[in-house]
């Protein structure tokens, strides 16, 4: 042990020299990784000089993927809106985005907020003359569309926002149990029958052909530079017709149907006589002849509080019976003469939002973001089918014999069921099937045909094939029997409603682009495109038995 007063004796002479060895190396190696972090800083400076000069010249811009960059993300694309029950429903997705955010909501963009959105264009794409030869403008890694430009494009497009019901500002009220988590549209997904959900991208460019080649675009057509025969004009909305084909119809505004709130279905009477709209709380129908309401249909015992909007309505056959579905999960079919409720089905778990009669006027397939299809007998008051698959169910129709329902969904698929046993017959979709989720499909009137609207911007025909006799368990190793013979391309934006006129001529389309196109179902060309509404066209009815030279606004 060591004394208290005793010192540390001192470090021998090599020791310290050691020491002072480290120091100076560490010293010196300082000096060296100052005078790397100065270069470095002078060839960071060099790379964003040429990177400037690069892009002022008309090369790639400095996100584009070169020797390491982030790689370009592409032209930014709209989300699909999502189906469930309040703040994320599929009509709160697609109609409330803000004025002035790009697409189309309940109030148009001021011009100032439009030119301002322009400028921004204008700032991120680069102008065509220095992007080099004719390629114009450039597309995103998913090789979309580009968002649309010009007076008659629509605004453009933005991923909708998740807000509540559109109308009036009264919050909702709780209407029962939430139903199962909103189905969201998922790029990997197993479904009930066993071949695998289909993986594909978003679709590219239409092919541009040689020769024989109709332009579709009818929106990118300036409408100051069509002749007077290749147009149409009112006060408030216009219409433009195929200058490369003959024209064969014509339109005007008969009516303009003016409501307290936003309208989120509207659907004719079989006979065309009358048309019927789904509103806040209460269905209305008008004559198509006079424009005059003819009554409003409102179900007094339901808490008045909150909105309720009806997204979906249906006359019967013979024009007795109206039935609409709500917010709050329910059907109602009512009694039109009598204004009294004949029939409430309750059993989805989430908003209905598509529902059909079939044509013996007995039942109704209705169709439901709890991702259900079920078909309900208004004789017995009960439900007699209940379709499950793995995704948000957007619309449903039934066959004109009424063998068969058909339903499209969130999953980019079309399935077609036989009502009699359930089974499923056909499920159009894969490398010749939609891209996105399907919001609309319509049953031809020989039922050997259906036409399917997609947010892809499509919409597609189907030939089924002959299912007589076949009577056997749903498909399962089978080759699909359906195939599209046809699809139409021409919207700017998503596809939200298709029809077909009565006698099967025409092919109707209504998109977030605010335009309603007719299509020649035999050549696949547009007749005509018509804009008249300051949002976005989400259902749109077929017209009386024939083809009518005016349109009911």
């Amino acid at each position: 042990m060591y004394n208290a007063h005793r010192g540390i004796p001192p470090a021998p002479s090599s020791r310290l020299t050691e020491l002072l060895d480290q120091v100076r190396q560490e010293f010196d190696n300082q000096q060296s990784r100052a005078g790397e972090y100065e270069q470095n800083s002078e060839y960071e400076e060099d790379i964003a000089r040429l990177r400037h000069e690069l892009e002022a010249r008309g090369g790639p811009p400095s996100h584009v993927s070169i020797n390491g960059l982030p790689p370009h993300a592409g032209l930014p694309q709209p989300q699909p809106p999502v189906i469930g029950h309040g703040p994320s429903n599929l009509f709160g997705g697609i109609m409330a985005n803000p004025p002035g955010q790009g697409a189309p909501g309940l109030v148009p963009p001021t011009q100032e907020q439009q030119q301002q959105q322009q400028q921004q264009q204008q700032q991120q794409v680069p102008p065509a003359h220095q992007m080099g030869g004719s390629q114009g403008l450039q597309q995103g890694s998913f090789g979309g569309y580009p968002p649309p430009h010009g007076v008659n494009g629509g605004y453009n497009p933005q991923p909708p926002q998740t807000t509540a019901s559109p109308g009036p500002g009264k919050g909702r009220v709780n209407r029962g149990p939430p139903g199962p988590t909103t189905p969201h549209q998922a790029p990997s997904t197993s479904y009930p029958d066993p071949r695998p959900s289909p993986q594909l991208g978003r679709p590219p460019s239409p092919p541009q052909h040689q020769g024989h080649q109709i332009i579709n675009n009818l929106a990118d057509l300036e409408l100051e530079s069509l002749r007077p025969d290749q147009k149409r004009e009112g006060n408030d909305w216009f219409a433009i017709f195929n200058p490369r084909i003959p024209r064969v119809l014509d339109v005007d505004l008969v009516h303009t149907l003016s409501h307290d709130s936003v309208v989120c279905c509207v659907r004719f009477s079989y006979d065309g006589r009358y048309v019927a709209t789904g509103c806040n709380r209460s269905a209305q129908i008008f004559d198509v002849g006079t424009g005059a309401q003819v009554t409003k249909l409102q179900d007094e015992s339901v808490d008045k509080e909150g909105d309720l909007y009806i997204r979906s309505v249906c006359f019967s056959p013979d024009g007795k019976y109206l039935a609409t579905g709500a917010e709050d999960k329910q059907i109602r079919v009512w009694d039109i003469a009598s204004q009294a409720i004949r029939n409430t089905f309750v059993g989805h778990e989430q908003d209905i939002y598509s529902l059909d009669f079939a044509r013996d006027g007995k039942h109704i397939a209705s169709g439901s973001g709890d991702r259900t299809v079920r078909v309900w007998d208004i004789d017995s008051g009960r439900e007699v089918l209940s379709l499950n698959i793995d995704d948000g169910v957007t619309t449903v129709a039934i066959s004109p014999g009424g063998e068969f329902v058909s339903a499209g969904s969130l999953d980019k698929s079309v399935r077609v069921w036989d009502v009699r046993n359930g089974h499923l017959i056909d499920r159009l979709d894969g490398n010749e099937g939609h891209k996105d989720s399907v919001y609309s499909v319509a049953f031809a009137p020989n039922g050997r045909s259906l036409v399917s609207g997609s947010l892809d911007k499509t919409i597609k025909m189907w030939e089924l094939a002959d299912t007589r006799g076949m009577m056997g368990p749903s498909m399962g190793s089978r080759d699909r029997m359906g195939k599209c013979v046809k699809t139409f391309e021409g919207h700017k934006d998503f596809v939200l409603s298709v029809a077909l006129t009565p006698d099967g001529r025409w092919v109707l389309s209504g998109s977030k682009d605010r335009g309603v196109q007719f299509w020649d179902p035999r050549t696949g060309d547009a007749q005509l495109m018509l804009q008249g509404h300051k949002n976005s066209g989400i259902v749109l009815p077929t017209l009386g038995d024939t083809i009518d030279p005016t349109i009911p606004g």
